[in-house]
């Protein structure tokens, strides 16, 4: 099988791995909302951005390093394994200190304690990260979730405990905590590398310098990525924060992780291409032609079923943010393109690039927010949909420098994907609103009838990207049986 169809067959079963623990995700968040507030995520959602912060300082690039060195030895490993740790101590203090100034710009005191206990999970999770590049690098995704799926399950189930139990914000901490333990556990026992006391400086120098650019760039990522979050728990009420950040948990549940599935797979797949611009553009073809087919009805389909979704599986407590759901959705159909053309600059080791890029789309981030909060939460969304379609020109733009794959030619490989996925969710959209159908009816009959027209009219007019998704399907079902 030629590398392109690797990718695109590790895309494919990720996204169906995915899938299934992202179900279960689903799922207990929904069982949770019932025992939960919104207050209670809203204090989770001030929490995040600092604890994704925390999270990107302890990675700082290495695991990227990692992944794209040709040959990578055991010293590289241990230089790597150790600098996490030690970053993770690092990041897990720096938390410690500054907890009674994030409570203190909230103004909630019991944030302090609630930042502390959560941010024990970012070293937790650094003794996980070589595991996880080494899974990688060998596209060893199966085991990956062999070892995610079992931890999100248990973790899931504690905290529909703990939450029926009264313990409030806490069972979500715990179900953090406990997901991060259990995760590393289980890539432990997966896959089976082992530190010993080997370390390099001039590895750790080496892995630094592609490394740093990428965490600069993650560091400025991770703050814009939940910096609508925070404004929102700043300037608004901890309910409505809550409302917006459980929005925002369902948005990353359904879309992010399937958008990082595609990341996860195609760095280190097309990293073995990187000095090879024919077939490394083939490559992205074929990848920008899976992941739209997939993720662009995906979006657009969750979109149309919120309303009836929330209307049948949530409380009223709930139903506001349901809204907020829709144009979340839609300012994250871009995403996959973004992360693919991203992927290209690391890739080719345009870190330099990668961070210049970050820099320019965040500054034109924070122009639209200081423009969109003045409507409130809506502004703020639709300000989202169009800082993210705007982040797509300058990505594409590099991808058409470095290997002649620009927005024409991405456009020629999912063009009919989005006609097709907006052509269904509009006429999906006239059906509930001008005939008043009734959610059950619109999930339990109408969702079904979409995908299926959406199948079969993929089979009648782009019948390769159809069969060709077919038959890794049948082939990663025969090899995972």
């Amino acid at each position: 099988m030629s590398l392109a169809k690797r990718t695109s067959s590790g895309i494919l079963w990720n996204f169906f791995e995915q899938l299934a623990r992202k179900g279960i995700g689903i799922f207990v968040t929904l069982i949770l909302a019932y025992f939960l507030t919104p207050e209670a995520y809203g204090l989770v959602a001030m929490m995040a951005v600092f604890l994704a912060l925390g999270s990107s300082i302890m990675q700082s690039g290495f695991n990227q390093a990692l992944i794209r060195m040709p040959d990578v030895t055991q010293t590289d490993y241990n230089t790597a394994f150790f600098a996490n740790i030690a970053l993770g101590v690092f990041a897990y203090l720096l938390l410690f200190l500054t907890a009674p100034f994030i409570a203190g710009f909230y103004d909630e005191a019991q944030l302090v304690l609630l930042i502390r206990i959560a941010a024990l999970s970012i070293i937790i999770n650094a003794f996980q990260v070589v595991q996880q590049a080494s899974l990688s690098r060998a596209l060893n995704f199966k085991a990956q979730v062999k070892a995610v799926l079992p931890a999100s399950t248990i973790s899931g189930i504690a905290a529909i405990g703990l939450a029926y139990l009264g313990w409030g914000v806490w069972a979500l901490v715990g179900q953090m905590l406990l997901a991060a333990l259990l995760q590393t556990v289980f890539l432990w026992i997966v896959q089976g590398w082992r530190p010993t006391r080997d370390f390099s400086i001039p590895t750790l120098k080496e892995m630094y310098g592609f490394g740093y650019k990428l965490f600069l760039s993650g560091v400025l990522d991770t703050i814009f990525q939940n910096l609508y979050v925070l404004v929102v728990a700043k300037l608004f009420s901890t309910t409505i924060a809550g409302l917006y950040y459980f929005a925002h948990q369902i948005k990353q549940l359904v879309i992010q992780q399937l958008v990082m599935s595609i990341q996860t797979v195609t760095y280190p797949a097309l990293s073995k291409l990187q000095n090879d611009d024919e077939n490394l553009r083939r490559g992205y073809s074929r990848v920008i032609s899976v992941s739209t087919f997939l993720l662009f009805p995906a979006m657009l389909f969750l979109a149309v079923m919120t309303e009836p979704l929330f209307a049948i599986f949530l409380p009223d407590k709930w139903f506001t943010a349901a809204s907020y759901l829709q144009l979340m959705c839609i300012a994250a159909m871009i995403y996959p393109l973004n992360t693919i053309n991203l992927n290209i600059l690391k890739v080719k080791g345009r870190s330099d690039l990668f961070l210049y890029l970050e820099i320019i789309k965040k500054f034109v981030a924070v122009v639209i927010i200081l423009i969109s909060y003045r409507w409130g939460v809506y502004g703020l969304l639709i300000g989202q949909v169009v800082s993210s379609m705007l982040a797509y020109l300058p990505n594409s733009y590099y991808s058409s420098k470095l290997i002649d794959y620009g927005v024409k030619e991405q456009f020629r490989d999912y063009g009919a994907h989005l006609a097709l996925a907006v052509m269904i969710s509009l006429l999906a959209v006239v059906v509930y609103h001008v005939f008043e159908i009734a959610s059950f009816s619109m999930v339990f009959a109408v969702l079904p009838l979409m995908g299926f027209t959406y199948l079969f009219i993929s089979f009648l007019f782009r019948k390769d990207d159809f069969l060709f998704l077919v038959r890794i399907f049948k082939k990663n079902k025969r090899t995972s049986s």
